[in-house]
């Protein structure tokens, strides 16, 4: 049999699927009128499990699993179809209409912004972009961030979150879990780094370098270029520059930004000490309350899944149904919870879109401690 009259065989049976996924389609708006009336939730795994038991019963062993996937793809089809008829009620889409339910402002230009480390930080040069009115105050780390915005001391706070080239900052996404919060905005700021140490210091009189450990993991190639030299950690790159200025060492030296050789009396020894000149850090600024402002175009979620095969395809696939594009995808391990994780999702979509609030509100019911961090434009 030659290929074409194969394929004409499958045009057929294509035309037959069309068919019944109509008939079905319209089959699942009458439930979902009917369980909208009688107050019941459109999800029920229940009926979905008996589904897949009684379909994979008739099929052939090598294509039973393939069934399987075919039929959850169905069922998140048909879901996002019936949460686009009714209007789902859910605490979460209360969450949301409250914080769009305002007047649409422009994001502030004035602030109290609490950031980590010191004077001349990488985090205080995002503040000061976002912020073009500023009144920082610096704190020893993340957590005390965190804290300064929940406790009211500050009204935003100033956090990376990932890096182009050392990816992600998990210190900060594991304390995601343990504070609440709301994205307001996010920027990518292009990290250039400088090799800095008091002035007169030459290259080769270096013999310690004093960082970041992001920032030594982004210049690991100049750092091993210099020779045998001592590397030491600490909590932030501005840090490391007041470390060298306040030291009576001259053969001691930091990778920091230019504005903290401005800061800490210290000169330029080289710039561009990156191993990768297109460097970036993206910055969040977060706030106590959710608060949707104009240009809004992104969204931040977190939940826990399940551990079962195929817990994070169901989740992606209501993502894919809709046509929404998933920027980022990051899954950290739930303390006191072997081999279990919770994930990270930024997504593009309008936080006012009903489709997307359903489909917030689909993701809130079937996973654990589900949260929506905010709606957000990135500059």
């Amino acid at each position: 049999m030659k290929i074409e009259d194969v394929r004409g065989k499958i045009d057929a049976v294509d035309d037959k699927i069309v068919a019944l996924f109509k008939e079905r389609m319209a089959l699942s708006k009458q439930i979902a009128k009917i369980k909208s009336a009688n107050g019941l939730p459109l999800v029920n795994t229940l009926r979905e499990k008996e589904i897949i038991n009684r379909t994979s019963a008739a099929l052939p062993d090598d294509v039973k699993l393939y069934g399987k996937q075919l039929f959850e793809t169905l069922f998140e089809t048909s879901k996002a179809y019936q949460y686009a008829i009714v209007d789902v009620k859910s605490p979460v889409k209360d969450e949301i209409r409250a914080a769009i339910g305002r007047p649409s402002l422009p994001f502030p230009v004035e602030a109290t912004v609490a950031c980590q480390g010191v004077a001349g930080a990488y985090s205080c040069i995002a503040a000061e972009k976002m912020f073009p009115i500023s009144s920082i105050s610096c704190f020893k780390n993340w957590d005390g961030v965190f804290q300064a915005v929940e406790k009211g001391f500050c009204d935003f706070g100033i956090l990376p979150i990932e890096n182009s080239s050392a990816g992600s900052v998990i210190g900060v996404y594991d304390l995601m879990r343990k504070h609440r919060f709301y994205i307001a905005r996010s920027i990518k700021l292009r990290v250039k780094h400088y090799l800095l140490a008091k002035p007169g210091v030459k290259k080769a009189d270096i013999k310690e370098i004093v960082s970041h450990d992001q920032a030594i993991s982004q210049c690991k190639e100049f750092i091993g270029s210099l020779g045998d030299v001592a590397v030491t950690r600490c909590d932030n790159t501005a840090i490391a520059a007041k470390l060298v200025a306040e030291s009576d060492r001259r053969d001691i030296a930091c990778v920091s930004s230019r504005e903290c050789a401005g800061i800490y009396g210290l000169a330029v020894i080289e710039e561009g000490v990156n191993d990768n000149l297109n460097n970036y850090t993206r910055f969040i600024a977060i706030s106590d309350k959710p608060k949707a402002y104009k240009g809004a175009n992104k969204i931040s979620i977190t939940a826990d899944l399940t551990n079962e095969a195929g817990s994070l395809n169901k989740i992606l696939n209501k993502f894919s149904t809709l046509g929404l594009n998933l920027t980022k995808l990051e899954s950290r391990p739930i303390p006191d919870s072997p081999f279990e994780f919770g994930f990270y999702f930024d997504f593009e979509g309008s936080v006012e879109s009903p489709e997307v609030q359903n489909l917030l509100a689909d993701i809130a019911q079937e996973t654990d401690n589900f949260q929506f961090l905010g709606a957000y434009e990135e500059m």
